[in-house]
């Protein structure tokens, strides 16, 4: 009993922090989202994405500029990395994911020359987490305030987007291109635009996290794509993906659940190395599952006819 005392102590300390952190990097949910899901079209151009969005924002925060001139930079420079991305694809007629892997292998080297070093500390510079009206600057109540509003403003007006002519045409390259295109639908337009537009989330979560921990690293991305992964499987698992509004909470839901449970699992005691390990086997279990279902079903039909 006391044991369990513990854990959600430690649990609950945790809480305020995961939750701050699970705010800003359910942009880069949102990112791997939106290809994946919307367009029909798998990219990793995220794990280079989230770094360069935190290496512009450090240098730019490094060189005296504001917050939001950083955040702006990062939305920019993201969103073209997803273009060349799609750019790579539809020009070249390379693979989806052949084409993420050579822009993040890419990422990494431009990465390095925007920083000219590996990291770059921007601790006690000028954050957009020190302009809240309410709460203590820099605080996790006040990172939390922030980025729920920046998140909550981010899906409303990507709602209001997919339910106009242009966003409905960008949902109908992903589900059928050709009839898309028969329609008089731009193919090009619509996923280029949608896989940089997707591109600049994952590099707003990145500036977003540079001004948070107060450091920008151009290793910060390891492994970001698998989180993301495994909580946009959470997120879809509550609440579905069905529509377009269940489709766009399930990155924020998802990420929320996702970044709780590892606080969980490192209160009960868990070894930080072995997370990634867990992370990659629950993300293995959850694609697997639907085979895994239909696998069965043969077999019963099978104990049936038996019978």
């Amino acid at each position: 009993m006391a044991m369990i005392q513990d854990i959600f102590s430690s649990f609950v300390a945790l809480v305020p922090v995961t939750l701050a952190q699970s705010l800003i990097l359910a942009f880069v949910v949102l990112g791997i989202m939106i290809p994946f899901r919307m367009l029909s079209f798998p990219d990793l151009t995220s794990e280079g994405a989230f770094p360069l969005g935190g290496c512009v924002a450090g240098v730019l925060l490094a060189a005296g500029q504001s917050p939001l001139t950083a955040i702006a930079a990062a939305l920019i420079t993201g969103f073209a990395a997803g273009c060349c991305t799609a750019y790579i694809h539809l020009r070249f007629r390379i693979h989806t994911l052949l084409a993420g892997i050579l822009m993040m292998t890419m990422l990494y080297s431009i990465n390095l020359r925007i920083m000219g070093r590996s990291n770059l500390s921007v601790f006690g510079m000028e954050s957009l987490f020190n302009w809240s009206p309410f709460g203590q600057p820099g605080f996790p109540s006040t990172k939390i305030a922030i980025a729920g509003a920046l998140g909550l403003l981010v899906f409303v007006l990507l709602y209001l987007y997919f339910k106009t002519e242009r966003g409905t045409g960008v949902r109908a390259v992903g589900s059928n291109p050709d009839m898309a295109e028969a329609q008089g639908i731009n193919v090009w337009t619509a996923t280029i635009g949608g896989v940089g537009l997707a591109s600049a989330f994952s590099a707003l979560s990145g500036s977003l996290m540079v001004q948070s921990q107060g450091f920008a690293d151009v290793n910060m991305g390891l492994g970001i794509l698998i989180n993301g992964l495994a909580a946009l499987m959470i997120g879809e698992a509550i609440t579905g993906k069905q529509t377009v509004l269940r489709q766009l909470a399930a990155p924020f839901v998802g990420a929320v659940v996702y970044y709780q449970l590892v606080s969980l699992c490192l209160a009960a005691g868990m070894p930080p190395p072995d997370l990634k390990l867990a992370t990659g086997l629950f993300v293995l279990l959850m694609l697997a599952l639907p085979s895994l279902k239909r696998g069965r079903a043969p077999g019963a039909a099978r104990e049936v006819m038996r019978e």
